[in-house]
């Protein structure tokens, strides 16, 4: 293990450890003044962010990243105004540190309560998205915790100057300069340093695909909350209004590809099938997408490429389409369950058992009724951003927003009283 870098980033962690500390009891007044100011800055230097992000582009296609990561790597200015606006939304909804959740009299008179308080030092791992530069931090500092970002090497000119930026704004609003720091480095083993770092991290988030997800489960010591990978599914059942199917398939799909909550199994009901393919797959061509199709979808639409074992447990991130008939509701939602990734599911269909049924039964941390994947989205739930999309059980599952980035502590009022 490279020795300077670790040196490097545990200085990293404890000048966040000591900016948290700050952090906990910064009055929501400061913490908003620093929201609007970093959003005002980004603004104020979108041709500087630009500059960067074009060397990225640049970098990546020399590299020979797919059309699918580009897209995912790219800013404009409406997308630094997005991120601008991102951060003004997270100053105004409310502050989550100090709330009451409960409070109770217990019969001895000693008063027992819980509210919500920072986690602490966040450390988020990130793939391609830059915009997740200014989100995460915009999160964490109004939840009351300080970050450690380390975003993917083909990011690393957009990440330095969005950190930059927004770093210098929170400072001059009197956050502490420990609390958004950028882990400056294209080494990986940054990454796995950074997974046991346990003196200096209170939780890990890991954002990316299968290989970081290996990554983290192999090599972290320090707790991490599991997001990202979305293997989603539109089923179509043979109670489904097929006027309401074809946007919301099309939607999931083509809307914007590289993304987790993009669809990438179409599951059709049998009795809807013959009806519903031919121009479903018609629509989904000619928008560049390439069908994988089972047999049975094959016999519908002919022409259609071959699904393969392999294709039912992909996530394509892509123009790229598995497409399968089942029989009945049960066959997909255990399809479902066994190939998703608990992320998104949707089932389109108007028959209200049906609905309830695969709304229950589905395992996922968002399911949808007559609605496209894409709406799983932090800003979209009214969160202002988002961490990223924990598809886990434990703490947080879904969008993760304020809520997400806090814990809780008992607070006990007496008044002399011993046991």
């Amino acid at each position: 293990m490279d020795s300077s870098l670790q040196a490097v980033l545990m200085e990293q962690g404890r000048e966040a450890r000591a900016a948290a500390r700050y952090l906990a009891t910064a009055s929501t007044t400061v913490k908003n003044g620093a929201l609007m100011a970093m959003a005002d800055e980004l603004e104020a230097h979108v041709p500087e962010l630009l500059e960067a992000n074009q060397m990225d582009l640049d970098n990546g296609r020399k590299q020979g990243l797919s059309s699918a990561l580009l897209e995912r790597l790219a800013l404009n200015e409406a997308r630094v105004k997005d991120m601008a606006q991102g951060l003004r939304e997270i100053a105004a909804l409310p502050d989550p540190v100090g709330e009451v959740l409960s409070m109770w009299r217990r019969p001895n008179g000693l008063e027992v309560g819980r509210i919500r308080t920072p986690i602490g030092v966040i450390g988020i791992i990130y793939e391609s998205r830059p915009n997740v530069t200014a989100d995460a931090a915009g999160l964490c500092l109004k939840a009351g915790n300080a970050i450690l970002l380390r975003g993917g090497e083909e990011a690393l000119n957009s990440n330095r100057a969005i950190a930059r930026i927004i770093a210098g704004a929170a400072a001059r609003c009197g956050i502490p300069e420990g609390a958004i720091q950028l882990v400056d480095s294209e080494e990986r083993e940054a990454a796995v340093i950074m997974m046991k770092m346990n003196d200096c991290l209170d939780v890990l988030i890991p954002r990316g695909g299968k290989g970081l997800k290996q990554a983290v489960m192999e090599n972290a010591t320090v707790p991490y909350i599991m997001t990202g990978m979305g293997n989603c599914h539109v089923y179509v059942d043979e109670y489904a209004d097929l006027e309401k199917a074809y946007p919301i398939v099309f939607n999931a799909k083509v809307q914007r590809p590289s993304v987790c909550n993009a669809a990438e199994t179409l599951l059709v009901h049998a009795a809807v099938a013959e009806a519903f393919l031919p121009s479903m797959i018609k629509e989904l061509e000619q928008a560049g997408v390439e069908i994988r199709a089972c047999e049975r979808s094959r016999a519908v639409v002919p022409r259609v490429k071959a699904a393969v074992p392999e294709d039912w447990d992909t996530e394509y991130l892509d123009l790229i389409l598995a497409v399968k008939i089942v029989d009945d509701l049960e066959e997909a939602i255990q399809h479902i369950n066994a190939h998703g990734t608990g992320h998104s599911e949707a089932i389109v269909s108007q028959d209200y058992s049906n609905v309830r049924r695969f709304m229950a039964a589905v395992d996922a941390a968002a399911v949808y009724a007559n609605a496209s994947t894409r709406f799983t989205d932090g800003n979209v739930f009214g969160f202002g951003a988002e961490m990223g999309i924990s598809t886990q059980k434990l703490h947080a599952r879904g969008p993760m927003g304020l809520q997400e980035l806090t814990t809780t502590k008992f607070v006990v009022y007496g008044d002399g009283h011993v046991r």
